[in-house]
């Protein structure tokens, strides 16, 4: 989604990971460190739980990430070794639970939230991603996923903050298969925006928590 391809490589005294670099961005993941990152793209990770974790570790303590607004991680879904020790290891400032509208989806939300509380991790909000199909042609706004806001409800139920509904549109599709984050693309358009506004309300949680308001802290605009 960011056109990045191809192995990670190592800083100039052999050290540390030098993490890629693209849109004012920094970014690693798992197939970059893997032996045949450079070989095809349809080559595997296989990797078992303890090396999952084995690996997470390394790309917290080993990569030369520099100074940082914030590092994100991005997870699979569920409550899983990865997610445990994530918790364990590193003092999180809080995770943002993504999920479609439909049950079967929200159901591993409630499960998610319920782990992230039992080990002490703030849950910033929701994001109901895929929120609706917008029809590039007509504007026309179908809920293929399910009713729009069943995560709104849960979010409710569960006592925490709905951030974001995102709309699943063809241009958002051909901006992540180009390698072009849809911001950067199409920065003035509503789905853009939504992003935006996304990523700007989680720094302004962020900088309430942790009561850092300071005058220089990251304002998101569009240009």
């Amino acid at each position: 989604m960011l056109g990045i391809h191809g192995k990670a490589e190592l800083t100039d005294d052999g050290t540390l990971i030098r993490p890629a670099e693209r849109f004012g961005l920094r970014a690693l993941s798992i197939a970059m460190l893997m032996k045949n990152a450079d070989s095809s793209k349809t080559q595997p990770v296989i990797l078992r739980a303890p090396m999952i974790v084995k690996t997470l570790d390394q790309m917290l303590r080993q990569v030369a990430w520099g100074e940082l607004d914030v590092l994100v991680l991005d997870l699979p879904p569920g409550t899983g070794d990865v997610q445990l020790s994530l918790a364990q290891r590193v003092a999180l400032t809080g995770a943002v639970i993504v999920s479609t509208p439909q049950e079967v989806a929200l159901q591993d939300v409630r499960r998610a939230i319920t782990m992230f509380n039992r080990v002490g991790v703030p849950v910033l909000g929701l994001v109901e991603n895929m929120s609706e199909f917008v029809c590039a042609k007509c504007g026309h706004a179908s809920q293929i996923f399910g009713p729009r806001g069943g995560t709104q409800h849960d979010a409710h139920q569960l006592n925490t903050p709905l951030l974001a509904q995102l709309p699943l549109t063809e241009r958002l599709r051909e901006s992540c298969d180009n390698g072009t984050p849809i911001t950067i693309s199409h920065p003035h358009q509503p789905d853009s925006l939504a992003f935006l506004e996304l990523a700007q309300r989680i720094i302004d949680i962020l900088h309430t928590n942790n009561n850092t308001n300071h005058p220089d802290s990251p304002t998101i605009e569009t240009v």
